[in-house]
């Protein structure tokens, strides 16, 4: 009998109870301007729209919280481009892993609110592209003839663009200074995805969508340069993209995860 108690138990404990169980807690850490209510139906509605990942919610409720509780405390929607909730495997179990992603940096920057615009792009190879650092704003002249004070790109929007071969980003803040411009070539990009774990993986998402991690490596870049929301809450902007894991208790986070992202064994 106590062990059919249990199994219904465990089959009571589903993912969307443990998001509702849960809300005081994300209501703690959240962002000022996150309706903790309106978080938890989209983090529902993710789950219910994908059975892997509900799957591996289900099998490590703990994981789904601690990401949930990091794209609270960073303001993000959970399950969008800001934010994206995975389910992979890490040991041989399933789990949720969630990820910031290159749109979820870029709001971080205008929620801190000194940048008027963020530019985030990659470049390829029949763009033409050109970039002379020197001139930082209006107030101090160029170091050397032909310095600029942002890129020249232009693109040929309806041509064969070629492959990728960098990315770069940059802010323009409030009052019109232009902010430490980013521009990353493909080793940069290569150092970047060599420290990711599962890379190479047929569902990470440096196969599944590549241009999407160039932009999110300048993107990443940029933000130890800009003044970010994160920053005010935590102070630790290198981990804006760090997976949230967990070490026992729902929702806690692991303080010594490697700062590099982890894209993990996405599963099939």
């Amino acid at each position: 009998m106590s062990q059919i108690s249990n199994a219904l138990a465990r089959q009571e404990q589903t993912p969307a109870n443990v998001i509702e169980q849960y809300k005081p807690e994300l209501a703690v850490v959240a962002a000022s301007h996150i309706k903790v209510d309106t978080f938890a139906r989209l983090a529902v509605g993710v789950l219910r729209q994908n059975d892997k990942l509900t799957a591996a919610a289900q099998n490590n409720p703990g994981s789904l919280m601690s990401a949930l509780m990091t794209a609270a405390r960073l303001g993000l929607e959970p399950g969008t481009e800001q934010f994206y909730l995975r389910p992979i495997k890490r040991r041989g179990q399933l789990e949720v892993q969630g990820i910031v992603g290159y749109q979820g940096i870029v709001e971080l920057i205008y929620n801190a609110g000194a940048a008027q615009s963020v530019v985030v792009e990659v470049v390829r190879q029949n763009d033409e592209f050109a970039w002379t650092p020197g001139a930082l704003d209006e107030q101090r002249p160029p170091r050397w003839p032909g310095a600029m004070k942002q890129p020249f790109h232009k693109v040929d929007w309806f041509g064969d663009r070629g492959p990728l071969i960098g990315a770069y980003a940059y802010a323009v803040m409030q009052g019109g200074a232009i902010s430490k411009v980013v521009v990353l070539n493909r080793d940069h990009i290569a150092r970047a995805k060599a420290k990711s774990d599962g890379a190479d993986g047929e569902y990470s998402p440096w196969r599944t969508d590549e241009e999407a991690m160039w932009l999110k490596t300048a993107a990443r870049r940029l933000g130890k340069w800009v003044p970010t929301s994160a920053e005010k809450r935590a102070g630790v902007i290198e981990r804006l993209d760090t997976p949230a894991v967990t070490t026992g208790a729902l929702g806690e986070i692991d303080p010594d995860e490697d700062d590099d992202p982890i894209e993990g064994e996405l599963v099939d």
